[in-house]
């Protein structure tokens, strides 16, 4: 077999995690060869929001600004019953993640940000080509690279295409996983749910608001899209199929129930699913990598499948790029599946409880515990305290992966640092994370981070390229070029929260290291050791 690359990096399937990988790995000089069997974009809106986290890493592939143009803020979401009743109300707080002004949820119109996403991809020209209406039906691996066998559907003819690794993430029913031998395992749950996807006429009150009205026969979700669109999502009952709704006019009732007529909108399109709760049962193999609905399926409850995908793209394309320029070993790239199954299977038990106190399936005991939180918050916001934040709105850490150990509830390390905005000495603004630029930076808070390191510990990170920089506040005179003033005042009362002087971060803004730990570089995880699933995940259910 001819040891020649066509490509870096080969990218099966062109949906939301696709592209983002396609942009990510682009950005980093990375070449790439995408697989798609289809050319036009899927026109159903299966996903509804993105939060802050995830606007951090279209930030750093440099699609952000593009993207914050098509997509509205989320405020707050609610829970309702049909009489009327407010079960739980969950306020957005500000984004700590984005500068001053930025949100914490908002609403997309998945087929509209998609397309916007293919064409950022297109800056990179020559270095990625995507190859539509073509169907992968081979991968064969040897100790250098990747061989990938595609079928063009229109003419039958086949091709092959050598890369040095594969990112399979073409969907939950992925050929390539297949083709793998890989399980995915878990749970189908058999209700069947129609999506309503609507054109808005005119406001109705609180139309802004993510409403779940709950109810143990006909729970619903209620959403505000952007571009003046408006979705429901409704459980078919058991005696129904899809074959009852086979025009618009079967779906009025549905939609009357909550009091919404032709008044207030168009429908426009209606689709049907069932809720998934699966995860492959290993996210690599060899020098291909599972990503996206191709490595797990969660419920929409808490909004997070597609953004998921995203991140896990971000994940697995900043570590190939080290790979492939000889930057970091290839051991990272077993921090993957280590990092992203724990994140995943956490926003999956997310999900799954918001869907229980959706469908009023919660036990007298969690109905009493979730009133006495919701108290609890509300005596602390009256004596002018924050409250606890929900899981949705805490901002993101990683419980397992590249990282000093221990990890824990009083240390930064394994979370994402805030972003204000800051300055460089000489007068230029910006948000931290463009001024950090794609590196590891170890980052002081008023102390340059070089005089609390040894010999040995800056020859680590020298090894990793990192840049070295001291944040000093507005009030006080910069020292040096390397000197960063926080114009916000946020960063020091968050190194000051968790004990730390100088925190160590890698590339996608996560704290790998910090000195009340230890600022030697941590070891990366062996081949043996490298994924530790939990036992009760959604991964192990059969």
């Amino acid at each position: 077999m001819s040891k020649e690359f066509d490509t870096d990096v080969i990218i099966v399937g062109y949906g939301p995690t696709g592209v983002t990988a396609a942009n990510a790995l682009g950005k980093l000089g990375v070449s790439t060869i995408a697989f798609e069997r289809d050319k036009d974009i899927y026109p159903r809106a299966r996903a509804v929001t993105v939060n802050d986290w995830t606007l951090r890493v279209f930030q750093a592939i440099g699609i952000d600004k593009p993207v914050l143009e098509l997509i509205e803020p989320q405020r707050a979401l609610h829970w309702v019953t049909y009489d009327g009743q407010e079960i739980m109300r969950q306020e957005h707080p500000p984004s700590t993640l984005g500068t001053p002004g930025a949100h914490r949820f908002y609403n997309i119109y998945q087929p509209t940000m998609e397309s916007e996403l293919r064409r950022q991809a297109e800056r990179f020209g020559g270095l990625n080509a995507v190859r539509y209406g073509f169907e992968v039906t081979g991968i064969e691996q040897d100790a250098d690279g990747v061989t990938v066998t595609a079928t063009e559907l229109a003419s039958g003819t086949t091709t092959t295409v050598r890369g040095r690794y594969v990112i399979a993430a073409d969907g939950g029913s992925s050929p390539a996983r297949l083709l793998l031998g890989v399980h995915l395992l878990g749970d189908t749950v058999p209700t069947e749910w129609v999506v309503i996807d609507c054109r808005a006429k005119r406001w109705w009150p609180d139309r802004n608001l993510l409403t779940f009205w709950s109810d143990a026969k006909h729970p619903v979700v209620d959403i505000m899209l952007a571009g003046g669109n408006h979705r429901w999502e409704i459980p078919l009952e058991p005696h129904e199929a899809p074959a009852d709704y086979p025009t618009q006019a079967e779906l009025w009732p549905l939609l009357n129930r909550m009091g919404v007529t032709s008044d207030d909108v168009e429908i426009h399109q209606h689709a049907f699913y069932k809720h998934h709760l699966r995860m492959a049962d290993r996210w690599r193999v060899g020098r291909v990598f599972l990503a996206g609905d191709a490595a797990h399926l969660m419920p929409p409850w808490a909004g997070a499948g597609m953004q998921s995908g995203m991140r896990d793209a971000w994940d697995i394309s900043w570590k190939l790029a080290g790979v492939l320029k000889g930057e970091l070993p290839e051991a990272v790239l077993d921090t993957y599946e280590a990092e992203r199954r724990v994140n995943v299977d956490f926003y999956t038990r997310v999900a799954e409880h918001l869907g229980r106190v959706i469908k009023q399936q919660l036990t007298p005991e969690e109905q009493a515990a979730m009133a006495a939180e919701l108290s609890a918050a509300q005596e602390m916001i009256a004596r002018g305290e924050t409250p606890p934040e929900a899981p949705l709105n805490a901002p993101p850490v990683l419980a397992g992966g590249w990282f000093t150990r221990p990890q824990g509830e009083d240390s930064a390390i394994g979370r994402m640092i805030p972003q204000p905005e800051v300055s460089t000495p000489r007068g230029v603004f910006g948000r931290l994370d463009d001024h950090l630029g794609h590196a590891f930076v170890l980052l002081g808070d008023r102390v340059d981070p070089r005089t609390l390191l040894t010999a040995e510990e800056k020859a680590g990170w020298d090894a990793l390229g990192s840049r070295y920089l001291t944040v000093r506040p507005v009030d006080s005179a910069s020292e040096g070029p390397d000197d960063l003033i926080d114009l916000d005042g946020v960063l020091a009362p968050w190194f000051e929260r968790y004990g730390n002087r100088v925190v160590a971060l890698r590339p996608d803004r996560f704290v790998l290291a910090a000195d009340s730990s230890g600022l030697t570089v941590p070891p990366l995880p062996t081949a043996a050791t490298a994924v530790e699933p939990d036992p009760t995940s959604v991964s192990s259910h059969a």
